[in-house]
């Protein structure tokens, strides 16, 4: 190719970069509609308030219902040490009690899975 066409491609293609209005796409997300599964158990409120900080109630109901406690508390934990959710050390029981109670191996084990209203 020519020294002198490959010049004009060159400045083609930047006339046409400098001329093209480069604008961000507005995206708009469907409403969620996917809820953590109501319950009078303390871990209920703390996945409320934890766990959609970064992703949907849909994610945990994916998980198999055969999922033991060692499963969850894993998970959890996982969520927390590499992937950064500001949970408290604390509070991983609770939530790990909640999430094998209402959607593991221990569902319905001695627990009301309802909230008053």
């Amino acid at each position: 190719m020519k020294r002198t066409t490959l010049r004009s491609i060159v400045a083609a293609l930047i006339a046409f970069a400098a001329t093209s209005s480069a604008t961000a796409l507005g995206v708009k997300l469907p409403q969620e509609t996917a809820m953590y599964q109501p319950s009078t158990l303390p871990g209920y409120a703390l996945a409320l308030q934890n766990c959609m900080t970064c992703h949907s109630a849909q994610y945990v109901s994916t998980q198999p219902v055969t999922s033991s406690r060692t499963y969850w508390e894993a998970t959890v934990k996982k969520m927390k040490k590499p992937f950064g959710a500001p949970l408290k050390d604390e509070d991983i029981p609770a939530i790990v009690d909640y999430l094998v109670k209402t959607y593991g191996a221990e569902k319905g084990e001695g627990v009301s899975s309802t909230v008053k209203k």
